[in-house]
């Protein structure tokens, strides 16, 4: 087993040969299993992987000696329980990170992110976007560097989140209607070679921001434990859908599936930039708010810190309740739709649509279910996003896949 860090370093004890090669193909389905917190201790990590209590704990001590997770070896058993305490294990507080990187109508950001969905470090959010892609993910690769060496983290790999589909295999986005680029760009190509030209270690990846925060909230935060995950959120401009199946992302057959943006939920309404009118995309987002609301965005702050400021700070004053209902019925429309062909068992709202639901959650509900077979029976639960900045955390995650997938291959 050529290459296997030695456990016995991480003060497991001597372990045999035997034990290690057949718990190496359980390495990998055992971090996710910590990364998520779904095996909070070693009694657990055995029943979920289905070995032996030996072969966990050989697994635990490899990925402890490869600096992925911390095993607690005096761990303190609850009062009253019964039996020898487990080992609790969490993810390595130094260990290595990846490099995120999310790009949106506003600005952009780079952060570190370890195990667990924890963000180490971030910068100070950009708020101007050029109309080159090279210059704004230059400006942000540079950023994510500055911080690697800051930080002196090792890095798996990066990931990017931007608002716009991302064609596959190409990774192209092609439709940053928001943002002044040309369709069509290959943001994949140009991030990894700017990652690699700042002396960035692992891979580099590319997806839609609304995807990886479906992702990164159905690991971490409000999607924990669904089984078919549906994520609508809106951020700086626009509405994004996502759905998550069985733990993975729907990205459908080239990286297109759930535009749920360009849904129609007012016929006579807005023109979209698609060209139809009414779509949810111009029905829901941050600038309809304001403009619902008869007020003129101003340019000191970002559309969506507008858009949230007077839902938490005017929601008493008639005008401002009156255009947040208009809102919380045309994301219910769209929401009922979806639900009536996806049957997702959770829906998780986020950007300014979990203001909305914040606001007014029994108006959005009831207009859900009203429009909605499956939402009649009140058997789908509609929750706000939990994580600050999940889409960096799902851009992350990108990163870390391979780790996951396999830790000594990636890391060797």
């Amino acid at each position: 087993m050529s290459g296997m860090a030695d456990p016995r370093k991480a003060g497991a004890g001597p372990i045999s040969r035997a034990r290690l090669d057949r718990g190496r193909g359980a390495l990998g389905p055992a971090l996710e299993l910590v990364h998520t917190g779904r095996a909070p201790t070693r009694a657990v990590l055995t029943a979920e992987l289905g070995v032996t209590r030996a072969t966990a704990g050989a697994v635990a001590a490899e990925l402890e000696a490869l600096g992925l997770i911390r095993v607690d070896a005096r761990p303190s058993a609850p009062a009253g329980s019964q039996g020898r305490p487990s080992h609790r294990l969490e993810v390595a507080e130094n260990g290595p990170v990846a490099l995120a990187a999310q790009v949106h109508t506003d600005g952009f950001r780079a952060a570190l992110v370890g195990l667990g969905g924890r963000i180490v470090a971030t910068t100070p959010g950009c708020e101007t976007v050029d109309a080159d892609p090279a210059k704004v993910l230059g400006a942000v690769v540079e950023a994510g560097a500055d911080l690697l060496r800051a930080t002196g983290r090792r890095c798996v790999g990066a990931g990017l989140a931007v608002p716009s589909a991302v064609a596959e295999p190409e990774g192209l986005a092609l439709n940053p209607l928001h943002l002044a680029w040309p369709a069509g760009e290959p943001v994949r190509r140009i991030f990894t070679g700017l990652v690699h030209a700042a002396g960035i270690t692992g891979p580099a990846f590319a997806g839609n921001d609304v995807n990886l925060a479906a992702l990164a909230e159905h690991r971490h935060g409000a999607g924990r434990g669904a089984r078919h995950l549906l994520c609508v959120a809106t951020g700086h401009r626009g509405v994004g859908g996502a759905l998550v199946l069985d733990g993975r992302l729907h990205t459908g057959s080239s990286g297109l599936a759930l535009e749920v943006g360009h849904l129609t939920v007012n016929p006579e309404g807005r023109v979209c930039h698609c060209g139809s009118r009414g779509c949810l995309d111009v029905e829901a987002d941050p600038l309809a708010l304001l403009t619902e609301a008869g007020l003129d965005p101003g340019p000191e702050v970002s559309l969506l810190d507008q858009a949230d400021d007077l839902l938490r700070t005017r929601y008493a004053e008639p005008a401002v309740r009156a255009a947040a209902e208009t809102l919380i019925d045309r994301l219910g429309l769209g929401l009922a739709g979806l639900v009536n062909i996806l049957n997702p068992d959770r829906v998780i709202l986020g950007g300014l649509h979990r203001g909305l639901l914040n606001a007014d959650p029994e108006r959005l509900r009831a207009v859900v279910a009203e429009r909605s077979l499956w939402g009649q029976s009140g058997s789908v639960p509609i929750l706000p996003c939990t994580l600050d900045h999940d889409s960096l955390v799902g851009a992350a995650e990108l990163a870390w896949q391979p780790v996951l997938d396999d830790p000594l291959a990636a890391l060797r």
